[in-house]
């Protein structure tokens, strides 16, 4: 939660203890009283559902991100795998995982019961008599917000951590491998870190300050894509024997463009809700500082994978600038909440450097990520985390302590969970299907059908 949100106490507690929670309420008690319960309630749910919106517009981002990234030959399977994990997060979500990272959370983790559903009192309001209506119409609005309105935005944040998998692994994860670690990946593995940190655990009660989650989402996706590109490898011939890289330029690089801008529409709705409060003059007040430094990041972010990817790559680079953009608004989503405006620029600044730094070492540690979603959400995500030390009041032991408790849970589980796939069903595509690629070998479809199909030579690994 937000320094500034005062009016409920809703699911993500963000390590601020209910004592702080409550001076920062009295301070506010004259901003407060002129705002019916009511009418924040309405403002409150409806915030949670339009910003929830943009976020799931952001897997429209990814899809087009990813299926411009890749070769023609693989964009449908891409197209298909973004629409998959969508689903499948919010299947989970609903069965179990907001159960595990919210309901009934001690210091690790919260209920293994099964299905989320609407409390007495909303179902009372949509389909009770007046009488019942009446009576549950005061414990709702004692809640703020509407149940489902905070499940629904509690959920598209899954879909994002599982994107950042999906683009590092393109071009020769099967499908069905991809879509049974999503199935865990949204069941269990973020739910227990939102329940250590947005659910209340341990991590919460020590103060750890992740706002919108650059490492509880992006970290946690980027650990995951980086355990998953270790067990699966690089594409074939991407890197030779002889030390050279086999470059593979985007396919479609308007669609990459396209793809970043909605991602960057998106993130005003990832960061700006997460304010987690719309009825008062100080919340809308916080959420307008939110998406403002949530603007100014990601325009540094550009602006700086620009000018040092020169140096750093050895061409000024539109890919990089465009990661940049994203690395930019990954770094400021720990701390978007802060007022002074200039340090949202300088953390995205450096967020987009280390990214196209990161994407130069992942080359020299031959790890094939083909749209750069590690060094973008994984490495700018740790960046921004620590930020929040500089102008947000997080202590740097603690927030340290989260990026690496995070980070091992994450690796180690993800890891174990792509080598069971990997000696059970396999989890990459074979030879032959990679070559060709998967629209064809796959799904029988190709997304350009105009385009001549060549199959590429075999080369050296």
């Amino acid at each position: 939660m937000s320094k500034f949100a005062t009016i409920l106490l809703p699911r993500r507690l963000g390590g601020k203890t209910l004592a702080a929670l409550g001076v920062l309420a009295c301070g506010a008690t004259a901003v407060h009283a002129s705002v019916e319960a009511e009418t924040a309630f309405v403002f409150n749910t409806f915030s949670f559902l339009i910003w929830g919106a943009l976020v799931m517009w952001m897997c429209a981002g990814f899809t087009m991100l990813e299926s411009g990234s890749v070769r023609t030959k693989n964009a449908s399977v891409i197209c298909l795998k973004n629409i998959g994990l969508y689903s499948i997060a919010g299947l989970a979500y609903y069965f179990i995982g907001y159960n595990l990272m919210y309901v009934d959370v001690g210091s690790w983790i919260g209920s293994f019961k099964f299905l989320y559903g609407p409390s007495a009192g909303d179902l009372a309001m949509v389909g009770g008599d007046e009488a019942a209506k009446t009576a549950a119409k005061t414990a709702i609005l004692e809640n703020g917000y509407s149940t489902m309105s905070d499940w629904f935005f509690q959920m598209v944040f899954v879909a994002t951590a599982a994107s950042i998998v999906s683009g590092t692994l393109a071009e020769r994860v099967k499908l069905w491998s991809f879509f049974l670690f999503t199935l865990l990946l949204a069941s269990f593995i973020y739910p227990i870190v939102g329940a250590w940190t947005w659910g209340g655990g341990w991590l919460a009660q020590m103060g750890f300050k992740d706002f919108a989650g650059s490492t509880i989402v992006h970290g946690t996706g980027g650990w995951a894509a980086l355990a998953g590109a270790l067990v699966v490898g690089p594409r074939l011939g991407k890197f030779r024997r002889d030390g050279t890289i086999k470059t593979t330029p985007p396919s479609n690089i308007l669609v990459v463009t396209l793809g970043v801008f909605i991602l960057w529409f998106g993130w005003f709705g990832f960061n700006g809700g997460s304010q987690l409060a719309m009825g008062s003059a100080v919340d809308v007040i916080a959420m307008s500082h939110v998406l403002v430094n949530t603007n100014l990041a990601a325009a540094a972010g550009v602006m700086a994978a620009l000018v040092f990817s020169r140096p750093i790559l050895g061409r000024m680079d539109l890919f990089a600038a465009l990661n940049g953009a994203i690395a930019g608004l990954v770094s400021i989503t720990a701390g978007p909440d802060i007022v002074e405006h200039y340090w949202a620029v300088i953390i995205g600044a450096i967020g987009a450097i280390i990214c196209t730094a990161g994407i130069r070492l992942l080359e020299k540690l031959k790890l094939d990520d083909v749209v750069g979603a590690v060094p973008a959400h994984l490495f700018a995500g740790i960046w921004g985390t620590l930020a929040v030390c500089i102008a947000g009041g997080g202590n740097f032991g603690v927030q340290l302590l989260g990026v690496v408790a995070i980070g091992a849970f994450v690796f180690v589980t993800s890891w174990l969970v792509w080598r069971v796939l990997e000696m059970t069903i396999k989890v990459r595509v074979s030879r032959k299907v990679e070559q060709l690629g998967q629209d064809v070998a796959e799904l029988g479809i190709d997304a350009y059908p105009e385009f001549v199909l060549m199959p590429e030579e075999d080369e050296d690994d």
